[in-house]
C-alpha cells in the first residue's frame, strides 16, 4: 500500500488516516463502473464538477507522484518526505496566499523539471463581475469601489500597506491576470494552459527553471526597469508604472502569443493598465527618464533602451552597433514612423550610421523631425 499526500489547512486529512489505497479504490465498482478516488471526491466538493474534470485532464488523482493540497502555507508544500513530484495541485486560490512568491518558490523546489503546478486565481476582472452581479444596482458600485481601494490600492502604497494587512491579513487580495502570471514566470514556471471555470481562472504551469528570487519587484508607481545600455551593460531606466506588477517577466509569453503590431509594440497587451494607457498617450510615463538623462545613462536623442528579450529580436549586426552608443529619450522611431520590426531596424541603422559620422548634426536634424511628427502628426508609440 502506498500513501498519497493530501494536505489542507483545516479539515482534510492525510491519506494515511483514511486507511484506503486510492489505486484499489479507483478500480471498479458495481456494474464495472470506475469508482472515484477519495481525493477526486474531495476536489469535487471543493471545486465543482467542471474544475475537477479540468484538473483530471492533466493529473491522475491516484498517482503517488502527484501532490494535491488545499493550503495557503508553503509549510504544507515543503513538509513532505517525497520530493520531485510530477505535479502539485493547490485547490486554494492564490488570492488567499499572503506571500505568493514564497509559496511558488516552495512549489518549484518540490517539483521535478517539467513538472506541473495547477492552481486558481480570481482575477480583478472576474472579481468585479462577481461583485457587480451579487449586489443591487447602485450599491454594487459603491461596494466595488471600496473593495478596490482597500484591496487593490492600499497594498501597493507603503503608507497604507500596514492598514491593508491589519484589515485583511493578506487574504482575498485583488490580483490581475498579468501579476498572477508574472509571478509564476518569475518563480521558474511557464504557462501550459488556462481556463475560466465558475468564476475562477485555472492555470497549468510547467517548471522550466529556478526562481529569479526577485526581492525588489517593480511594484510601486515609479519603476526601474532593466534595459540594455552602452557597451551592453544593463541600466535601470526610470518610468511611471503603466503595467501591472511583474509584467516584465511576461515579455516572451506575450510575444509568443500576441506577436507585434505596427510600431513594434505587442498586440492586445493585457499587461497595460487602464491608467497606463492614458499616461502613455500623454507621455507622462516617460518623464522619469529625465533622471537617466541627468545621470548620464541616456542622451536626449538616440535609439530606445531595450529589454533583453526585445533586444534579442534584433539582427546581430544592429545589436553590435546599438551598444556602441548611449540610448536616448527620443528615438528615431518618431522621425521615420516605421511600421514593422524590420522597418524599425532599418530606421535605427540609418540613424546610427549618420550619428557615427556626424553626432551633433544628426541628433539636431532627427530631433526636430521627430518633434514635428509628434506635434503635427500626433505620433505616439503606444
Amino acid at each position: 500500500m502506498f500513501t498519497f499526500n493530501l494536505l489542507q489547512t483545516s479539515t482534510w486529512k492525510t491519506s494515511a488516516n483514511y486507511g484506503t489505497n486510492d489505486a484499489q479504490e479507483a478500480d471498479v465498482g458495481e456494474e464495472g463502473i470506475p469508482r472515484q478516488s477519495t481525493r477526486e471526491k474531495l476536489v469535487l466538493d471543493e471545486c465543482g464538477v467542471k474544475a475537477t474534470h479540468y484538473i483530471k485532464s492533466f493529473v491522475d488523482y491516484t498517482n503517488p507522484q502527484n501532490l494535491i493540497v488545499s493550503t495557503t502555507s508553503r509549510f504544507n508544500i515543503l513538509n513532505n518526505d517525497l520530493s520531485g513530484y510530477q505535479a502539485i495541485v493547490n485547490i486554494q486560490r492564490i488570492n488567499n496566499i499572503r506571500r505568493i512568491n514564497k509559496f511558488f518558490e516552495a512549489t518549484n523546489e518540490m517539483l521535478h523539471y517539467d513538472g506541473l503546478f495547477i492552481g486558481a486565481v480570481e482575477t480583478y476582472k472576474l472579481r468585479k463581475k462577481r461583485i457587480l452581479n451579487k449586489f443591487p444596482a447602485g450599491f454594487n458600485w459603491m461596494f466595488y469601489t471600496l473593495d478596490f481601494i482597500i484591496k487593490r490600492v492600499f497594498p501597493k502604497l507603503k503608507p497604507t500597506q500596514k492598514i491593508y494587512f491589519l484589515l485583511t491579513r493578506g487574504h482575498n487580495r485583488v490580483l490581475s491576470t498579468a501579476e498572477s502570471f508574472g509571478r509564476l514566470y518569475s518563480c521558474g514556471f511557464e504557462l501550459h494552459d488556462t481556463k475560466i471555470i465558475d468564476g475562477m481562472l485555472y492555470f497549468v504551469a510547467r517548471k522550466k527553471g529556478k526562481p529569479a528570487f526577485d526581492y525588489n519587484p517593480t511594484y510601486g508607481p515609479l519603476v526601474k526597469l532593466n534595459r540594455i545600455g552602452k557597451d551592453g551593460k544593463f541600466i535601470k531606466v526610470y518610468k511611471m508604472r503603466t503595467m501591472h506588477a511583474y509584467s516584465e517577466y511576461l515579455q516572451e509569453y506575450i510575444y509568443n502569443n500576441n506577436k507585434l503590431k505596427e510600431g513594434g509594440k505587442f498586440h492586445n497587451d493585457f499587461r497595460i493598465t487602464t491608467l497606463g494607457k492614458i499616461m502613455r498617450k500623454c507621455w507622462l510615463d516617460e518623464l522619469p527618464m529625465l533622471i537617466n538623462w541627468l545621470k548620464g545613462d541616456m542622451k536626449l536623442f538616440g535609439v530606445r533602451p531595450l529589454s533583453k528579450h526585445y533586444f534579442n529580436l534584433y539582427d546581430k549586426d544592429l545589436q553590435e552597433k546599438r551598444i556602441k552608443f548611449r540610448p536616448g529619450l527620443v528615438p528615431p522611431y518618431y522621425a521615420d514612423l516605421p511600421h514593422t520590426l524590420e522597418e524599425i531596424q532599418n530606421s535605427e541603422r540609418k540613424y546610427l550610421d549618420a550619428y557615427e559620422k556626424a553626432p551633433f548634426r544628426t541628433d539636431w536634424v532627427y530631433f526636430w523631425k521627430a518633434f514635428r511628427n509628434i506635434l503635427l502628426k500626433k505620433a505616439r508609440s503606444e
